[in-house]
């Protein structure tokens, strides 16, 4: 039974010296649709770490075979850091991939956090959430336009005509990722919703609270509004069992921001029947849409998931 909540994330990061498999990304897409996921996610970096570094392959690369390969599920990017891309060329590429996948392509978009990678890239790590807003109205304008004239330094539009347009109309949908309130009112005013990381359901009403009441204040329906949290999980024979293998992982290959309510203690465990309990009290929060994250993507967790959790939480 398909799942229309529940998306998962892939592996297309690892820890060095272990490598990505780009082939085996493609498989996996492939099997998770089969299994019934509604959708599959990707992260986003081009330089990643020092010590220990993760190499990672690009997102839209990864996204693009994926869409090719498969034909039901969506594809995602859990997020996409924006500042870090040449709008117009992002534009291009965004169109063309929701051209392939016949309109399946959600985006998860933030300003970043990793200055390192800002620099290396010639982007001004403390103009971020400038070039954010700046390239998200680019992005929407040469979408939903017919022809765009404008000036955007350094970019400067003159009878920029891009075609073909995205499938989706008046533009895949953009969820903003980030937890300060600028953050949240983007969100609420710019993006089609707001997309979080490893949040409780109390952390998260606390913050959706305030993307809803940002739409309000800006005249725009709340109701309208996206909402998708990414969880870790563990299926297990008990929640002792697998509570220690758990804490261990997120702790050594995840980073928590310090000012996010952003925790350890989102992660979802223990027997099929508790991790069915843990997801719908999101739900009841008012969480619409879920993104697993598996215990080290491991394929035994996402089959078991699949047979077990997708019918329950459909």
């Amino acid at each position: 039974m398909a799942s229309k909540i529940l998306g998962i994330a892939m592996q297309n990061f690892t820890a060095y010296p272990k490598m990505p498999d780009p082939q085996g990304l493609i498989d996996y897409g492939v099997r998770v649709e089969e299994l019934g996921y509604e959708s599959v996610w990707v992260w986003d970096h081009a330089l990643l770490g020092v010590d220990p570094h993760f190499p990672i392959l690009d997102s839209l690369s990864v996204l693009t075979a994926v869409a090719a390969r498969t034909e039901r599920i969506r594809i995602g990017t859990g997020i996409l850091v924006l500042p870090a891309r040449n709008p117009v060329m992002l534009a291009k590429q965004l169109s063309s991939i929701d051209q392939i996948s016949n309109g399946r392509l959600t985006l998860g978009m933030a300003s970043g956090w990793y200055k390192r990678e800002f620099d290396a890239l010639g982007v001004p790590f403390n103009k971020r959430g400038k070039i954010m807003d700046m390239n998200l109205e680019i992005l929407t304008r040469l979408w939903t336009e017919d022809s765009v004239t404008a000036s955007y330094p350094p970019y400067e539009l003159r009878e920029a005509v891009m075609f073909p347009k995205p499938v989706q109309n008046p533009r895949p949908p953009i969820l903003i990722g980030g937890y300060v309130d600028r953050v949240l009112k983007r969100a609420a005013v710019a993006g089609d919703g707001w997309l979080t990381y490893y949040y409780t359901p109390e952390g998260f009403t606390k913050s959706w609270d305030k993307v809803r009441r940002f739409a309000e204040e800006a005249g725009k329906d709340p109701d309208t509004l996206k909402s998708i949290n990414q969880l870790p999980i563990y299926v297990g024979k008990s929640r002792k069992e697998v509570e220690e293998p758990m804490h261990k992982w997120l702790t050594t290959e995840w980073d928590f921001a310090g000012w996010s309510d952003s925790t350890t203690e989102s992660a979802i465990m223990g027997t099929a029947d508790e991790c069915i309990e843990q997801l719908q009290e999101h739900i009841k929060a008012g969480v619409q849409q879920i993104t697993l994250v598996p215990y080290r993507f491991e394929m035994d967790q996402i089959e078991l998931i699949a047979e077990k959790i997708l019918p329950a939480i459909g």
